[in-house]
């Protein structure tokens, strides 16, 4: 049986998986690192230690597992976006890379901002406004800041680019990465020509552009020494970390709907074509299937009830560190015995301002409605059922563009909670599928690996094949009524409150 090795690339952790074609995990190794932070906007790190994390990851999955090199046959992509890495001629990285999490670029994206409006630029990337998050934007600061690196810039990569260039020796991107650069036309699949002559940037500066789960190449026979893989190894174009996790799951269909909650809560929608939404709530992205699109955004997720159990659980973490029981399966045990709709408490779960489809960066926390015989339970629940409120508000808004949202599929550290995952599904009145390996976006990269060397006639078939259904929670027609008052005070409270967030930012009251 066929073997693929699969990296998740992300901000401050790899995790290296190695997976059968039935997509059965066999290893997984997970390789931390640190990031560098000149300053408070400034997010960094060196090129060099996201392929040493890769490295060690993959001699440790060899170590573990004792597999035969020569039966990997692929290596698969999942992949942060927006990190970029600008390297010379002679294939020296010129500088750290500058982290997707860099916020340097504030003039330069205002000065981008004033030459493509918010409305050409959306309808050109999919992306809703120019930040100083985007490549364009941190290219722009290189050209002001770093004149003589500009000069000397030979290619600019993102990570995806950078792991299969060092792999195979070739200069290779994809549309689900590309999309967040704002110079990538979403539309025709080509480079922006507009954005690029006004960066100073030419095509030859930019990788070849290929469709996520095609064969680049193979493994050059001094890097497979160095990895410890076989030369006949074929490396694989990836996908964007949600968009890998989004396959990881089998969201591969329009009608589907998965919600990653992590730290954040990112969604990603399958479609057929670009529906670009004109109050520009809902971003557009290339999809990791050919000729496919994705809505995807992001949101506040899980940090919320981290926040909570880190601040109000210390009993609970207590309790979890000597008895070797997660945290948050005692408070899913606490939050199960409240009633549902938390007894008229609501929560705005905007710690770090509203993002999807509020955009309010102005927005603060809120509980609302508590009472003397409300107790901690209670507040842990509101905050599950804030977060589902979130998913609920974000599938309107979909609905409102003639998006259809059939089934959710869940992924990241939320889906470990079948409490959420039911208040999820009532709340939505949709179900709520999860599935038996918790590493989707390892999972997403393999199936694209497993595509592009043939053992499977395309996308479709390899998530068919290899993500399995764990447990469905149906949405509980008793629940409805309560939960559709519950979602009403909510997006009653925040409208509420819109006006006393902006006067609290006025009067730089944080």
């Amino acid at each position: 049986m066929s073997n693929i090795l699969s990296v998740d690339c992300g901000t401050t952790a790899s995790k290296i998986s190695l997976f059968n074609e039935e997509g059965k995990l066999l290893g997984i190794s997970t390789q931390e690192y640190q990031l560098i932070t000149p300053s408070s906007s400034e997010v960094e790190i060196e090129a060099e230690t996201l392929w040493n994390a890769f490295k060690a990851g993959t001699g440790e999955i060899l170590a573990k597992t004792k597999v035969d090199p020569k039966k990997i046959r692929a290596v698969g992509i999942s992949a942060q976006g927006e990190t970029f890495i600008p390297i010379d001629k002679n294939g020296e990285t010129l500088r750290n890379a500058i982290v997707w999490l860099d916020n340097r670029a504030q003039e330069e994206s205002e000065i981008l901002d004033k030459e493509f409006d918010d409305e050409k630029s959306f309808k050109k990337t999919g992306q809703v406004k120019i930040v100083p998050t985007w490549p364009a934007s941190k290219i722009l600061w290189l050209k002001l800041h770093e004149k003589k690196t500009f000069e000397r810039v030979f290619k600019y990569l993102l990570v995806e680019d950078y792991l299969i260039w060092k792999m195979t020796g070739e200069f290779v991107s994809e549309g689900s990465l590309l999309c967040s650069t704002c110079y990538w036309d979403i539309n025709t699949k080509k480079w922006w020509g507009e954005m690029l002559t006004f960066l100073g940037v030419s095509e030859d500066q930019l990788p070849n552009i290929r469709e996520s789960g095609e064969a680049v190449g193979t493994i050059k026979p001094e890097v497979a020494t160095e990895l410890g893989l076989s030369s006949k190894t074929i490396v694989s174009t990836g996908a964007l970390d949600q968009a890998a996790g989004a396959l990881g799951v089998g969201n591969i269909r329009p009608g589907m709907f998965s919600e990653n909650t992590g730290g954040a809560l990112a969604i990603c929608v399958p479609l057929k074509k670009p529906i670009f939404d004109p109050l520009r709530r809902m971003p557009i992205h290339y999809f990791a299937l050919p000729n496919m699109y994705m809505a995807h955004t992001f949101t506040t997720g899980g940090m919320v009830l981290r926040w909570f159990r880190d601040n109000f659980c210390q009993q609970e973490m207590y309790v979890g560190a000597r008895t070797g029981i997660d945290p948050y399966e005692l408070i899913d045990q606490e939050v199960i015995k409240v009633k549902h709709g938390t007894e008229g408490l609501v929560m705005l779960p905007h710690l770090q301002g509203a993002m999807a489809p509020e955009i309010d960066p102005r927005a603060k926390g809120v509980f609302y409605g508590f009472t003397l015989k409300h107790t901690k339970a209670h507040f842990a629940r509101a905050i599950m059922e804030a977060i589902a409120c979130i998913v609920r508000r974000n599938i309107d808004v979909l609905e409102s563009l003639k998006i259809k949202v059939n089934e959710i599929r869940v992924l990241g550290g939320g889906a470990k909670s079948q409490v959420w995952n039911q208040i999820k599904a009532d709340l939505t009145k949709r179900p709520v599928l999860t599935t038996s390996n918790a590493e989707a976006a390892c999972l997403g990269a393999a199936v694209l690996a497993g595509k592009a060397i043939g053992l499977f006639k395309s996308i479709e078939d390899a998530c068919d094949s290899m993500v399995k259904i764990e447990k469905r929670f149906e949405p509980n027609s008793l629940n409805f009524d309560v939960y559709d008052r519950t979602y009403e005070r909510y997006v009653e409270l925040y409208e509420n409150l819109k006006r006393m967030f902006a006067k609290e930012l006025n009067k730089n009251i944080v």
